[in-house]
């Protein structure tokens, strides 16, 4: 959520003050002071909505978000706003934190359930970022399934916005003390996503896979055999942000 500035001009003088709402002491700011308009009085540009979707490696807390997003501020991509109908969990730098990354979801129930056509009417974002399939390798659930699951996100997704961009993230490394098999399972999935994406792709919408499983080890880069520590996000962010920027323009909307 942003905060719009408030100014006060004293009357009569040409001294101004401006007053920018600030959250209560020791809260965590759920997001940035909105954009002022550009010199000349012509309206901002609409910023971008991005959905991060996925489960507890996007959502709890899912800090790569607050890396990415503040990455986004300091290289010039202003005009970005992070949508969700989950709010932020706090990761110790203000950022936009709304997203939709569910802990424990399952990548095939959420598509069976048709729940992401709600959570799309809810926020109408332009680019979803797809990190998602980790809790269906781990319940041993086959890459034919979580393909098909894939599929209907995205049709779900052209039908709330025919001009989607979507970029599916070949999933992080999981290396579990609890699922011995769950190595090989990422790496079977994660091998069928790219071809999956380019056959899925059309010019209007399209579907990129992010290789976010290349170089990343869950002896360093994960607390649990699972869940990104804060190198694990920083390698996570530093994989979503050229292909994110790819569909952005500096200090503009990129949809």
């Amino acid at each position: 959520m942003r905060r719009t500035p408030l100014r006060a001009v004293m009357a009569g003088s040409a001294l101004a003050l401006a007053l920018v709402l600030a959250p209560p002491a020791g809260a965590a700011p759920a997001g940035p002071v909105s954009a002022p308009a550009p010199a000349g009085g012509e309206p901002a540009a609409a910023a971008t909505r991005i959905m991060p979707l996925g489960d507890s490696i996007t959502g709890s807390p899912g800090c790569w978000r607050s890396v990415l997003w503040n990455r986004l501020q300091d290289t010039g991509y202003t005009s970005v706003d992070f949508v969700g109908t989950l709010g932020p969990q706090g990761c110790g730098q203000p950022y936009d934190g709304e997203n939709e990354g569910h802990g424990g979801a399952l990548v095939t129930r959420v598509a069976d359930g048709n729940q992401l056509p709600g959570w799309l009417s809810a926020t109408r974002p332009d680019i979803v970022m797809m990190h998602f399939g980790t809790n269906d390798v781990w319940s041993n659930i086959a890459p034919d399934r979580i393909l098909a699951a894939y599929t209907e996100l995205v049709r779900q997704m052209r039908e709330s916005n025919p001009r989607m961009k979507v970029l599916v993230a070949q999933i992080i490394p999981m290396n579990p003390g609890g699922c011995p098999e769950c190595a090989q399972r990422v790496r079977d999935l994660n091998d069928r996503i790219p071809q999956w994406a380019s056959g899925i792709s059309t010019p209007e919408s399209p579907v990129v896979a992010v290789d976010q499983w290349t170089g990343f080890d869950t002896a360093a880069d994960t607390y649990d055999g699972v869940h990104p520590s804060s190198s694990g996000d920083h390698k996570i962010a530093s994989r979503w942000y050229p292909a994110l920027t790819g569909f952005l323009t500096p200090g503009a909307s990129g949809s």
